[in-house]
């Protein structure tokens, strides 16, 4: 098998945690560098898909099967260091020097130690749950493609993490500092190589050689610490020559990552500018609101069919007096991640509403929406059903009155579209407004006067009629109707 047909097995959620059984087998002999290496590679492949997904899909069986790799993980991080530690002592110390001898001693017991800690930790990693987990979760990865333009706008903003810990180690210089920093660029590769691999291409040589000029820097001040701790110079003299060392290793490594990294020609600019611009922010994180929700959401269908009645509502109703102005389009956004997340508290159970508002309302915001449009979203979807605003209501009252305004507008048009389709049947497949002076007329294709759901938007169009301080009078298509809509 050639290098490349190699490395395009290598690849999804299937793959990997299939890996981590194996390398579970092959580290469980005698903990030799290797397969200790390969075991924590598997299961960090594993937690940053995992850290990925969670993104998406908010399933507790993710937190839970990172959770489980955690701990494995972890065992194997001291042994890791340890032997690593050992590596360096060989390259560093020179023959018959007493402090690399005295530090070789010391790694080679603590190896040891770390040894029996690992082999009880891997007696105790459930391999049955981690199977169960294998063969379910990475159906549900798969729902989210790689190469999406969402993993890119994903992407970008592990990039800004990274890049704000750049910008702090070069003016702090600590060593936490820097190893943050490792961290940030660490997890800036994964997600290329878990779900862009066509950037990972690109990119992934360069990141792979930060990653590890940087780990390399982490490695030696981990050892300095050591000898420190241990006690390991005889005399000042030793400890002298050992500090040069390390420092003048140390020194190579920061000058090879700045000489890539600061400056007209650094690597972030390149980076940056392969990854989603700020004009195409808003529509990405829509996009990636619809993703979440449609994880949670028991009826799809109706949200995106309630989206389009609602939207055109808004359109036809959004302009002059009612609401014109720069941020017609934000609140339309508002509006749209609203309907499409309105149902992630199931529909089919008592109190929906609230949990849907709940969830939403704890989402981090993604690149290019507020936190502020995300909880007003909430707040949108809360009212979709059930009580209306009131100043008694915490989070209602909160709000300035003009975003109260706004959330009982955008409600009112989430909650009279969402009547439309009270059945989930898509009866009325299409609305249009009439007119609005000096009273708001809809049309509604499919409406027939003196029925129950003729009763039931009778309703609904109450949160409406407030915001818009109009009574609203909704009619079926006529003929002219007809002909004008086709």
């Amino acid at each position: 098998m050639t290098e490349a047909a190699a490395a395009q097995k290598r690849v999804g959620l299937a793959y990997w945690m299939q890996e981590v059984l194996n390398q579970c087998d092959k580290a469980a002999g005698d903990f030799r560098s290797g397969p200790v290496h390969d075991l924590r590679t598997a299961l960090r492949r594993c937690r940053s898909m995992t850290d990925g997904i969670m993104v998406f899909d908010p399933d507790p069986a993710w937190k839970k099967m990172k959770k489980a790799g955690k701990q494995v993980f972890s065992s194997l991080g001291g042994l890791r260091d340890a032997q690593v530690m050992r590596n360096w002592v060989e390259q560093l110390a020179p023959d018959g020097d007493a402090a690399g001898n005295i530090l070789a001693d010391v790694l080679f017991e603590r190896e040891q130690e770390l040894k029996k800690i690992a082999a009880t930790m891997l007696q105790q990693f459930d391999r049955k749950q981690w199977k169960d987990w294998a063969d379910e979760l990475p159906s549900r990865a798969v729902r989210v493609p790689v190469e999406g333009p969402v993993f890119a706008q994903l992407a970008l903003e592990r990039w800004h993490q990274a890049h704000a810990r750049h910008r702090r180690a070069l003016r702090n210089r600590t060593k936490i500092s820097f190893h943050e920093l490792r961290i940030g660029l660490k997890r800036f590769r994964y997600t290329l190589e878990n779900f862009l691999p066509r950037l990972h291409g690109l990119w992934g040589n360069d990141l792979k050689e930060l990653q590890d000029v940087l780990g390399e820097v982490h490695d030696l001040d981990v050892l300095w610490q050591t000898a420190i701790h241990i006690k390991a110079f005889p005399d000042a003299e030793s400890r002298v020559r050992w500090r040069s060392r390390i420092e003048h290793e140390r020194g190579q490594r920061l000058e090879t990552y700045r000489a890539r990294m600061v400056g007209s020609n650094s690597l972030w600019k390149s980076w940056r500018a392969g990854l989603p611009q700020p004009e195409e922010l808003r529509s990405l994180g829509l996009e990636r609101l619809q993703i979440w929700a449609s994880f949670l959401d028991p009826s799809i269908a109706h949200s995106e069919h309630v989206a389009r009645l609602a939207l055109r509502l808004y359109d036809d109703l959004s302009v002059g007096e009612i609401l014109g102005g720069p941020l017609r389009e934000t609140y339309r956004d508002i509006l749209q991640a609203a309907v499409l997340m309105h149902d992630v508290g199931d529909s089919r159970t008592k109190g929906h509403h609230k949990a849907s508002a709940r969830l939403i309302r704890n989402l981090n915001p993604p690149s290019g929406w507020t936190a502020e449009e995300i909880c007003i979203a909430a707040l949108v979807a809360r009212y979709h059903r059930g009580a209306l605003p009131r100043e008694t209501q915490r989070r209602f009252a909160a709000l300035s009155p003009s975003k109260r305004w706004l959330v009982e507008f955008l409600g009112g048009i989430l909650r009279l579209a969402c009547a439309c389709d009270r059945e989930h049947d898509g009866q009325i497949p299409r609305v249009e407004v009439e007119g609005l002076d000096p009273v708001l007329t809809i049309r509604a294709e499919g409406y027939t006067e003196y029925t129950s759901l003729a009763e039931h938007l009778a309703a609904a169009r109450h949160l409406l009629e407030l915001a818009c301080r109009r009574s609203i009078c909704i009619l079926p298509f006529d003929a002219e109707s007809r002909a004008h809509a086709a």
